[in-house]
């Protein structure tokens, strides 16, 4: 029976009991799943359930024709027909940061521009009941965030995930939203207006979830590392003690990011997680000028990784993309031109501009040169 990696890896998720922890176990110890699947069942037996076993041994009499193989064509033709990536870990794509972190997710399927997995990212988490102050700080920090450049990231659910995207948009800046299901079950169905927004503007759904998976308990803790995976650092605006809020920042902190939060009123039950954070090392923030302070020497770091990765392939098609970039290169010569000024030459909108700069830097048209913008010296 042929089946390409990507097949083998999408099958090898849909057993039962069968997930992210057996498939690295499986490749640390075989190498491959080619090999996994060729094992006899008395050595797979310490790696698969009695179940997962005999849908394998089934799937070696059947070859092709099992129906769970079908399942998963079926899968890969619906996604590529509706335009989404399939990313695996050998992909150009895969986030980099991610690829640090503890079991990381085999298969990304990604919803709009997948180039942004690999983008300076900030993630913006909190309550689903948040405080009309926690929505308001929410939306503000994230679109100031955006208007410096930092591509949003959180998890699209009720109260601070929403009002992070929708800060991103406010500002014409780029967002991500994490799943906790799959990539055809936006949850909560509510927001599918706002990740049909997140795509239009240039941003992705994200979710490493097969087609069809609803919206499990436990599938959203696993979400939030990747959440906090992607990104530079994790800022939680509102949160109780025992939260989802909080597992993230956990994540983060194991994953050597930093973790930033809003302090708040001792009478709000929602400031007690942001105060914990603090007490064990978090970051105080006041604003999003404390977030881009802290991490400008982590953003040089990251953009020279991009730039050191991508540049050949941006170099490989036209490197003036669109009429934004156009107008940008027009405004600029090779001494430094200040942010504020290049916004009143272009009459962009500050997000766009500041999304288009990196790109263009990316691409080695742009430098940055910390006081200002000028062209690439070729």
């Amino acid at each position: 029976m042929f089946l390409t990696s990507l097949e083998q890896t999408m099958l090898l998720l849909r057993l039962p009991q069968t997930g992210v922890a057996t498939y690295w176990r499986l490749l640390d110890y075989y190498g491959d799943l080619s090999a996994a699947f060729a094992a006899p069942a008395s050595e797979l037996q310490s790696f698969l359930k009695a179940e997962a076993l005999f849908i394998l041994q089934a799937l070696r009499n059947q070859g092709v024709a099992h129906p769970l193989v079908q399942r998963v064509r079926s899968d890969i033709e619906w996604i590529k027909a509706r335009g989404i990536h399939i990313i695996d870990t050998t992909s150009e794509y895969y986030p980099s940061l991610l690829q640090e972190v503890n079991r990381a997710p085999p298969i990304l399927y990604v919803w709009g521009d997948p180039s942004l997995l690999n983008m300076p990212q900030i993630a913006v988490v909190g309550s689903r009941s948040p405080t009309a102050g926690g929505i308001n700080n929410a939306v503000e920090f994230s679109r100031d965030l955006a208007e410096n450049g930092f591509t949003i990231t959180s998890g699209l659910a009720l109260g601070v995930d929403v009002a992070a995207h929708q800060g991103a948009l406010e500002a014409k800046g780029k967002t991500l939203a994490i799943l906790g299901t799959g990539i055809d079950q936006i949850y909560p169905a509510r927001h599918l207006g706002v990740a049909e927004q997140i795509v239009a503007q240039g941003g992705a759904i994200v979710t490493e979830f097969p087609l069809g998976t609803k919206a499990l308990p436990s599938n959203f803790p696993q979400r939030n590392r990747i959440i906090s995976g992607l990104s530079c650092g994790v800022l939680v605006v509102e949160s109780a003690v025992k939260s989802g809020s909080l597992i993230t920042a956990r994540y983060a902190l194991g994953q050597n990011r930093e973790v930033f939060a809003i302090p708040g009123s001792i009478h709000n039950p929602l400031s007690k997680g942001c105060h914990l954070l603090i007490r064990e090392g978090a970051k105080l923030v006041e604003c999003a000028d404390d977030i881009v302070e802290e991490l400008q020497g982590m953003l040089a770091f990251k953009r020279d990784e991009i730039k050191n990765t991508l540049v050949a392939k941006h170099h490989a098609v036209d490197p003036v993309a669109n009429d934004h970039e156009r107008r940008i290169l027009e405004c600029l010569g090779f001494d430094p031109v200040p942010f504020d000024l290049l916004v009143e030459r272009t009459e962009l909108p500050a997000g766009d501009l500041m999304s288009s700069l990196l790109t263009m830097e990316l691409k080695g048209l742009v430098d940055n040169q910390g006081h200002g913008f000028a062209r690439a010296r070729q």
